[in-house]
């Protein structure tokens, strides 16, 4: 039988333990790239919050938002790229975001590598904002 002070004990420790169990935002981020490079659709966007916003940073505007507006966009671009990967180049973490400069390759079957810098906003483990920096041409 618990006591009134063993009851006392467990609602003072709770707060650590959910802290202990909580998921970093930067594991967050390499779990959905782990995703991307093995090209699954379906775990990619798991990481993904109900209500996501992808944002083009060069255009100043938000591209869409919703995870089946999102996964609408992921989701040809992965049937045409099997040979798609993401290589970190840099990472930064931050509070709740990781800013990842990322090397392309295999994007839409093209042999040609790109680059971009992306900004995630995690929140109760999910990405929640997808902020997008292309190199100007």
């Amino acid at each position: 039988m618990i006591n009134r002070y063993s009851f006392s004990f467990i609602l003072l420790m709770l707060p650590f333990h959910l802290k202990a169990q909580e998921v970093k935002p930067v594991d967050v981020v390499k779990a959905s790239l782990k995703e991307y490079n093995i090209v699954d659709i379906d775990l990619f966007m798991s990481y993904f919050s109900d209500d996501i916003k992808m944002q083009d940073f060069n255009e100043g505007t938000v591209r869409t938002s919703g995870r089946e507006k999102v996964r609408a966009i992921f989701e040809p671009y992965f049937d045409a790229s099997p040979n798609l990967h993401s290589k970190i180049v840099n990472r930064i973490t931050f509070d709740n975001k990781v800013i990842d400069h990322e090397l392309i390759i295999g994007a839409r079957g093209s042999e040609e590598p790109f680059e971009k810098v992306v900004i995630y906003e995690v929140n109760d483990g999910l990405i929640t904002n997808m902020v997008v920096v292309r190199k100007n041409k």
